[in-house]
């Protein structure tokens, strides 16, 4: 099915050149972090069909997913439920030369468990008191936190649905949550702003992305993300492939044949 591009939006060919340049920055970021041992998170929130899984797919396509690791955890288990609340996220927190991305977070709280009423109104009140506490304590135990939150405007948010809805290749990414949620926008928009005003700190601040054009969000989030962590380049010596060693009488395809082969098709 062909898709329509919006009017005004970055074309494909002029994002994917932007693209390439900061995606061979972020493998000189990859390096650096393992060369020093540093741990960081990076969350992203939004809206549904905001364009959180593109942006990430767009970070993490060109790297080692032993270095950025993503977090999508789904609705806590029962078990989990009987714990505190932030211990399934913190077991998932990064060791030393790792980046973990959250596609989601602690945030639910603050959102979807907000609005759909998963939590009492006392939980969520408490989580925004104690969310700030609970940043302060991981940025001074020495992890970087980076917060996302992309931006979809109402009538962007609409057009995705509705290709959703027509896209056999998408239609698993519209759940009953999705279409409860569209029709509480406003809802989710008061939501919104009590978290920024409470949880947008000095040591941890939001950092909003404008996402209707997806393209311009995910090179503008990299950007950010690129200068939100100083690196530098690390020298590596050139690899140069070693000589094979001696086969000797030894023939590794005869001793293939007669094996099930995959039909070659195409």
């Amino acid at each position: 099915m062909a898709k329509t591009e919006p009017a005004g939006h970055m074309k494909r060919k002029n994002y994917e050149k932007h693209l390439e340049g900061l995606q061979v920055e972020l493998c000189h970021l990859q390096d650096f972090v393992k060369a020093n041992n540093l741990r960081i998170i990076i969350l992203f929130e939004g809206r549904d069909a905001a364009g959180k899984g593109g942006t990430i797919k767009a970070i993490t396509e060109k790297v080692s997913p032993r270095v950025f690791r993503v977090v999508a955890l789904p609705a806590p288990s029962d078990r989990e439920k009987t714990q505190l609340f932030f211990q399934r996220y913190m077991e998932r927190f990064p060791a030393g030369g790792e980046i973990v991305i959250f596609d989601r977070s602690w945030y639910n709280r603050a959102g979807v468990e907000y609005v759909m009423g998963f939590c009492a109104p006392a939980e969520h009140e408490r989580f925004l008191t104690l969310c700030p506490l609970m940043e302060k304590y991981i940025i001074d135990g020495g992890i970087v936190l980076i917060k996302f939150w992309l931006e979809v405007g109402m009538d962007e948010q609409e057009r995705r649905f509705k290709a959703r809805i027509d896209d056999p290749l998408r239609q698993w990414k519209l759940s009953p949550m999705d279409l409860e949620s569209y029709r509480r926008w406003y809802d989710y928009s008061r939501a919104r702003d009590l978290m920024l005003k409470k949880t947008s700190t000095k040591h941890a601040p939001w950092y909003i992305v404008r996402s209707d054009d997806k393209r311009r969000a995910r090179l503008n989030c990299i950007a950010h993300l690129l200068e939100a962590i100083p690196y530098q380049r690390v020298k590596k010596d050139k690899v140069e492939l070693p000589p094979r060693s001696d086969r000797g009488h030894y023939n590794d395809q005869v001793t293939l044949r007669g094996m099930n082969f995959v039909a070659e098709r195409y």
